[in-house]
Parts: structure tokens; sequence; C-alpha cells
């Protein structure tokens, strides 16, 4: 298994890219190459001074890097000797198994549309994250691949969600809900209605209706529909407000030496907690629908979160998510056609 992964891209590039590749070698790497693309002079000095060994990876050395400030469309069709473009190429042409980047989202979702391209039935990917909910897990879709959609790519989310949840997650019957202000029929705007009646008559589907945002946590559906800004915001702000929530939480917990004793009691309780919303332990989220498989870290990753973005592409291999993804959109197609 040959997985590539963007030495460049990210906030805390190459360091963290390359401890992170170094954590995932050394902890399930058996059997799996790891290939860095990027600036090969750059990654030979962060690694020397951290002490990182760059002979256990692949190196593809790359003359040009895609930033966060570029113009997607024009950086895929332009900087050609990227290791974001470079990777998608090698994807296209079999030459590897999946590809990890933290970079620019924009670019990664329209070089993996114009290139690596999508299954068939799909007309634009989505990242689909999974988040921690009260009960359990969900599938929120999409988290900033698309941040406007039409109606119809709504629906084609709820579809591709349930697909997910259903042969990934192992849920029956997955519940399939869409964010809005309200949960009745006629709130959102005109686009998030119209997605409402197509998802409400989606045949591949168990269509709940509305959510609203506060009882998405819940966890009470398995997959949430919403375009990419809406999603993006989503995902940002739970991450924001645990982040907040656990910080106040400590500082009450070292007031004094009272609230001191009363953490050594709940501490285990806390460590959980904290990691069950800690975004890097999930590392990455899937381009949905995309025909080879493509993670997104994110971009501001440290090692932990490489090296599980890299865990989430090695799973996609194994359980060959785009075949069986393919497969599933062909079964809804055709009883959708009957």
């Amino acid at each position: 298994m040959k997985i590539l992964v963007d030495a460049m891209g990210g906030d805390n590039a190459p360091l963290c890219v390359l401890q992170g590749a170094a954590q995932a070698k050394a902890e399930f790497g058996d059997g799996m190459e790891l290939v860095l693309l990027g600036d090969q002079p750059a990654m030979e000095s962060c690694a020397a001074k951290n002490n990182i060994d760059l002979s256990q990876f692949t190196v593809i050395p790359c003359t040009e890097n895609i930033s966060m400030e570029d113009d997607p469309v024009k950086a895929v069709r332009h900087k050609t000797d990227s290791g974001m473009v470079k990777a998608l190429t090698m994807l296209k042409n079999g030459e590897a198994d999946a590809f990890v980047s933290a970079g620019s989202t924009g670019a990664l979702h329209v070089g993996t549309s114009l290139i690596v391209r999508t299954v068939k039935g799909v007309k634009r990917p989505a990242l689909a994250t999974p988040m921690p909910g009260a009960k359990q897990n969900f599938l929120l879709l999409d988290c900033g691949a698309n941040v406007e959609c039409r109606p119809e790519m709504l629906n084609a989310f709820g579809t591709m969600g349930s697909v997910y949840a259903e042969k990934v997650m192992g849920r029956t019957q997955p519940k399939v809900a869409l964010v809005n202000n309200g949960a009745e029929e006629t709130k959102g705007t005109p686009t998030y209605r119209d997605a409402h009646m197509l998802l409400k008559v989606n045949p591949s589907i168990r269509f709940v209706g509305n959510i609203e945002p506060r009882y998405i946590m819940d966890g009470d559906v398995d997959v949430v529909v919403c375009d990419g800004f809406v999603g993006n915001v989503v995902l940002k702000l739970t991450e924001g407000v645990a982040k907040t929530l656990l910080g106040m939480l400590k500082k009450i917990f070292l007031k004094n030496l009272l609230t001191k004793l009363s953490y050594l009691g709940i501490k285990g309780g806390l460590g959980e907690l904290k990691r069950m919303l800690d975004s890097e332990e999930v590392g990455g989220a899937p381009l949905l629908g995309a025909a080879k498989p493509v993670i997104k870290a994110h971009g501001s990753s440290h090692a932990k979160g490489i090296k599980n973005a890299i865990r989430q592409a090695k799973l996609c291999v194994e359980n060959d998510l785009c075949g069986t993804m393919q497969s599933a959109l062909a079964e809804a197609a055709k009883s959708t056609q009957q």
C-alpha cells in the first residue's frame, strides 16, 4: 500500500507532517509505503534539526507549493510541480493508493474534481467528518468543500452520507437530517427549502427532516447534511466551544486545594471527554465521492492529526471505500429508476 503525503501542506508544515508521518510509520506502518512530496531541502533541514529519519520515507522533490492564499483553480492549473498536483496526478494514474493533505481545502477539492475525478453519479465530492455526539458519533457533510450548493447537491450529499454511515460506520437504516434554522419544512433559504423537498422524496435514504444546530450534538441522527459554509462553521464552532469549556473547567478545578482534590476524582472522565472532543483524534475527513481516497487533514494539524489522517487513508484503502461507494450509489440509482 502506497500513501502519498503533502509534506508542505498546513500551518505547521513541514515539521508536524514529518513527525506525524514518522509516528504513523512506527505505529501501523507494516506493509505501508509513505511518500512525502514537497520542498526537499526544507524537509531535509527540518528532519536534521529534529532528529527525524527521512530514509524511512520515499521523498519526491517539488519546486512549487500551493498556499492558503492562492486561487484554487489557478493554483491547480499552473502550479503543476506542487506536491498536491503531483500527488493527485500519481493517484489518478494508479501510482499510489491514497493521498493525505493538510493544505488548501479549495485547491484539494478542485484538484480532486479535475484530476482524480469522482465516482459515477457524483458531481461534486464533499468533505465528510465524523463528529462526537452525546448518544453516538454522527457524520457531518459538507464541512467546507462546497461553500455554495444547489438543492440537488445537498440531496446527493444525503445519499452519499447515508451510504457511508451504513457501509463504513455500520449503521442500519441511518437517519439523515438537514441543518436548518427551524424544524418546519418552510424554514430556511430557498435552496434549503428545495433541498428539503428533494431529500423528503429521496427513496435511497431515511430522511427525518430539518435539525436545528442546538440539537446536532445530541447524536439522535446518523448523517447531518449542509453546505460547506454552514458545515465548516458548525465544525469550527464546535471545536472552539469544546476547547473553551475544557479550559474553563481547568481554571475552576485549579482554584484552590479543595477543587484540586475534587479534580482527582474525575480526572479520568475529563480526560476521556477531552479525547472525544479532540479533532486530531479523527485526523482527517475523506472527500466523499472521489474516485480514489483523498483525505483532508485539518489545516492546523499537529503530529497526532497527521498520523491519524494517514490512519484514515489506510482504513479507506483497506475497506475499499471508493469501490463500496460506487457500488452502493449504483444500487441506489437502480432502485430509484425502479
